[in-house]
């Protein structure tokens, strides 16, 4: 079977490409997907919001479409990527960030080394908040195990697909032939295994990167939702209590039957929350 990735457009930055998603006129929007996936999880969410925002899609280094750095992969070389991607698009001043899994992570990542890029936090699923996740993500810390789980095999690709979502429908073949087109990238292994390793170990996620990033996030004081489904696979719902302890201010909201992407799965839902958060709503 041929795979390749959903059209989109590219932008150079510091001389590599990075394919993104770039439509609507309006407040900025910045959208960040998870590890080892693309922007094509947020598409449903971007058309809603382009109605009246500028909305920035963007695969990060080493996934998808973007071309992997010249260094190694971390949770500060990606933020610092996109802040780069972000000059390239002409955004220069505060924009929501809205990040899922990983995303979440580089989403605060940015604001707390950037702060002056970001007017608000949207946290759907975020890493950063427990060190429990999936066993397949642990098992990548193993080296001979991390060699084969990594393999594009429509087998590993379904799977993972199915691991994400509650309801079975979103499991479908675009969505399979799309990971199995990402997994393919020369790179990719290499870029997940180096975020892997940076991140955690087969124990699950490191606590040291976690407490100092959410020490520096709790200083900004910026306006923040906190997002989680309660069926989620990856990262467990009960890291939202936690985020919640951490980020006391946060605005926050638990979807019932729902996985790993909310923004998939509930995507009108997670629209309204994100634009009462923008327009200083009263929490409900």
């Amino acid at each position: 079977m041929t795979v390749a990735l959903p059209p989109a457009d590219e932008r150079a930055v510091d001389g590599r490409r990075m394919r993104c998603r770039i439509t609507g006129d309006g407040p900025p929007v910045l959208l960040l997907h998870g590890i080892g996936r693309t922007l094509d999880d947020f598409t449903a969410l971007h058309t809603a919001l382009a109605r009246d925002h500028r909305v920035l899609a963007v695969d990060l280094p080493g996934h998808g479409g973007s071309a992997p750095l010249d260094g190694t992969h971390t949770l500060p070389a990606l933020a610092a990527a996109v802040a780069g991607f972000l000059d390239a698009a002409g955004v220069t001043g505060p924009a929501h960030l809205v990040g899922n899994s990983l995303g979440g992570a580089v989403a605060m990542r940015l604001a707390v080394d950037a702060p002056h890029r970001a007017a608000s936090l949207a946290l759907l699923n975020s890493a950063g908040f427990g060190q429990e996740v999936t066993v397949a993500l642990r098992l990548l810390a193993v080296p001979p195990l991390a060699r084969l789980l990594l393999r594009p095999h429509p087998a590993i690709a379904r799977r993972t697909e199915r691991a994400i979502f509650v309801d079975p429908a979103y499991v479908t073949e675009e969505r399979i032939a799309a990971a199995l087109a990402v997994a393919g990238q020369p790179h990719a292994a290499r870029v997940m295994r180096e975020l892997v390793r940076d991140l955690g170990t087969w124990r699950g996620v490191r606590p040291q990167w976690r407490a100092e990033l959410l020490d520096a996030v709790a200083a900004l004081d910026l306006p923040t939702l906190l997002v989680w489904g309660d069926r989620d696979l990856i990262l467990p719902a009960t890291h939202l209590g936690y985020a919640r302890s951490r980020l006391p201010r946060a605005r926050s909201h638990l979807f019932r039957d729902t996985g790993h992407m909310p923004q998939i799965e509930r995507t009108a839902e997670v629209e309204g929350l994100l634009r009462d958060l923008w327009a200083g709503e009263p929490a409900a």
